[in-house]
């Protein structure tokens, strides 16, 4: 009965998207009009590419879906190349696509993920026809599982982690996550807790290796334009919301306007998640009558500047040099949290809202080591603002404690190489002896 209900499941699913097909093509160039998409390569996502595959040498598939996973397994995949191995990765937005042409190695082949439909994941695997293929944390599409497992193409789940909401969510259906979760041949988890549950839903081998974010080096500044900044802003006070939601930033309008009597020429810096709100962002913020400078406009923070707006892409970096007080948003007006880990790498005090369910190991090691605090509304995330401005002895404490607890989580990367090795060595040593079978790797 189990197997026969995630069998009625699948071909469910399957139908849908058999029905979903045909809309495809104009969800796409919404997306592409919106600039989610890149419109020269929109035929990527139905699993066509202009590329030929490499030969006479294993190719091994990896997926992030998003700039920070990419990030996580952008040193595997140069220790994949360093070792001679022919790299495919697909992400899903346009940052991270741009992050892969810009980070890595120009040998590594890049094409956008293909929509999880049959048609679409088949023509893909046809061409590519991988020898491995590797997926970035929480990424659990059925038909792509469905496909490869029916090819036996080895898959592993890396930095895997599974949030309470999903967890929640594939707990009521069992049978479906077993049927997915038993085609995956390693699930290397983030924690504990993650290894527990993916276990319980019916992974075969759980491994756990902790978050391979902890091993990536913080993003990197521009050193000149952070002189530059550093510069303008002098001695004023400053604290930063970073990667905001809607609400977020009205939130932290409100503490600033609570504050600057108190703390003489505070500045607010507010950076918002999703860009393309800044003009919004703006107008808001201008009608409460504060005087914005917006990071685009290429103009600095003058003295009587309340917030100063972020809204560029890939310089994180730069704004967490700005500060030493960090809010971290999606976390109180909206859910799931976001990563702390390079916060804390570049000597911040963290503050967050208590929904960070997406990050819940490391925010559980920083609030322990006292590097960060965990808020339940504005009226704390303003006092704990005020505290450390008004205590930078404190302060400094938690950046402290930051970089400890974050010397303590690194090795990530070793560990899951280690579970990754069974899988790449005799794969390599197939090709070596002229070999071209598929290889279980131990499935």
């Amino acid at each position: 009965m189990k197997l026969s209900r995630a069998a009625l499941a699948l071909s469910l699913y399957r139908a849908v998207g058999t029905v979903a097909y045909p809309l495809a093509g104009p969800y796409v160039s919404w997306r592409a009009s919106r600039g989610k998409e890149e419109s020269a390569r929109r035929r990527e996502r139905y699993g066509y590419s202009a590329t030929a595959r490499p030969e006479g040498v294993p190719l091994v598939w990896i997926h992030a879906a998003s700039v920070g996973e990419t990030a996580a397994v952008a040193p595997m995949v140069q220790r994949l190349i360093d070792d001679d191995f022919a790299v495919l990765m697909t992400t899903g937005t346009v940052t991270s696509a741009a992050m892969v042409r810009e980070r890595l190695s120009p040998s590594v082949l890049h094409q956008y993920v293909p929509l999880d439909f049959r048609p679409s994941v088949a023509r893909f695997l046809d061409h590519w026809r991988p020898d491995l293929a590797i997926v970035a944390e929480s990424e659990i599409w059925p038909v792509t599982i469905s496909e490869l497992g029916r090819r036996s193409i080895p898959q592993i789940l890396v930095n895997a982690r599974l949030s309470d909401r999903s967890f929640r969510r594939w707990k009521k259906l069992p049978s479906l996550a077993e049927a997915l979760l038993e085609n995956l041949s390693q699930v290397v988890a983030q924690s504990d807790i993650d290894g527990q549950r993916f276990s319980l839903l019916g992974a075969p081998a759980v491994k756990v290796a902790g978050n391979l974010k902890a091993d990536v080096p913080p993003p990197a500044a521009d050193p000149e334009e952070l002189a530059r900044l550093k510069a303008a802003i002098g001695e004023r006070p400053i604290w930063a919301a970073l990667s905001t939601h809607s609400g977020e930033e009205r939130l932290a309008a409100k503490i600033h306007e609570s504050l600057k009597a108190r703390h003489g020429g505070l500045l607010t810096l507010i950076v918002p998640r999703h860009v393309n709100r800044a003009g919004d962002l703006e107008r808001e913020l201008a009608q409460r009558g504060l005087k914005v400078v917006r990071r685009s406009s290429g103009a600095l923070p003058a003295p009587d500047t309340d917030i100063y707006l972020g809204d560029t892409m890939g310089e994180m970096g730069l704004y967490l040099r700005l500060t030493e007080i960090a809010f971290m948003g999606k976390s109180l007006s909206a859910q799931g949290g976001q990563n702390p880990l390079e916060a804390a790498m570049l000597g911040t005090a963290i503050l967050s809202g208590c929904n960070v369910q997406n990050f819940r190991e490391g925010y559980q090691r920083l609030a322990d080591a006292g590097a960060a605090r965990l808020v339940k509304d504005e009226a704390s995330l303003s006092d704990q603002v005020d505290c450390l401005l008004s205590q930078p002895q404190t302060r400094r404490k938690m950046i402290a404690a930051g970089g400890e607890t974050i010397a303590g989580m690194r090795g990530a990367f070793g560990r899951t190489m280690e579970a990754l090795d069974p899988f790449l060595r005799p794969l390599k040593l197939s090709f070596t002896l002229g070999g071209r079978d598929r290889l279980s790797g131990g499935k």
